[in-house]
């Protein structure tokens, strides 16, 4: 195993609630109601495919650009006072680096709101992040994740990804890599190199290395 690739959102730190919680309000603004189920459709998906999908619900003449504005006002406002890491993902974490294992961040969202959530995480643990700022197709495209790949110079095969949605998993098997999927709103099914589990505290460093095909 050569590295490791953290999603961001439901997966290292409990942010989709904060999603849901500003996503709520933006659809307030646009005089619409939001509900769970709708967030459940933009799991793991980009900034310009929630707005879209907000305009298309709610029918409002708003221009996408004030949309997302008004998205990445809100979350980089809430999540810069403080975002809960998910269960067993900081022991995890500390694990890897006690290693020496190198390890990205690798997110759809945005850069802003990516370093807001980190302030909480810590930048420094990660040895490269990826957000949707950094490449031109997000998930379920495998770039980000061969992106990541290429900056710490490893093989994706020789990788492992941890993720939560549906979207995630697909980049990172288009990439090559091992997943340990986590679900959060959509279930995910096991599948060969995949490990499905219901919190990163059933996972440690020597379950990721059993993943990775000699």
């Amino acid at each position: 195993m050569e590295a490791v690739f953290f999603d961001m959102d439901g997966l290292l730190v409990d942010s989709e609630k904060v999603w849901l919680e500003i996503e709520t309000e933006v659809m307030a603004r646009l005089g619409a109601v939001w509900t769970i189920e709708h967030q459940a459709h933009l799991v793991g998906g980009s900034m310009e495919r929630a707005v879209a999908y907000m305009l298309a619900v709610s029918g409002a003449d708003v221009p996408p650009g004030t949309v997302r504005d008004w998205m990445v006002e809100g979350m980089v406002g809430r999540l810069s006072q403080g975002v809960p890491v998910m269960p067993g993902a900081g022991e995890l974490l500390a694990a890897l680096r006690a290693e020496g294992v190198p390890v990205a961040l690798v997110t759809s969202s945005l850069k802003d709101i990516a370093e807001a959530a980190l302030g909480t995480v810590g930048r420094h643990l990660f040895d490269a992040v990826v957000t949707a700022d950094d490449v031109r197709r997000t998930k379920p495209d495998p770039e980000p994740y061969l992106t990541a790949a290429a900056m710490l110079d490893v093989e994706p095969v020789r990788c492992v990804v941890l993720e939560d949605s549906p979207t995630g998993v697909a980049a990172a098997t288009a990439a090559g890599c091992a997943v340990v999927a986590v679900p959060s709103l959509l279930p995910i099914d096991p599948a060969p190199g995949r490990l499905v589990v219901d919190s990163l505290t059933a996972v440690s460093v020597t379950d990721l290395r059993g993943l990775v095909r000699l």
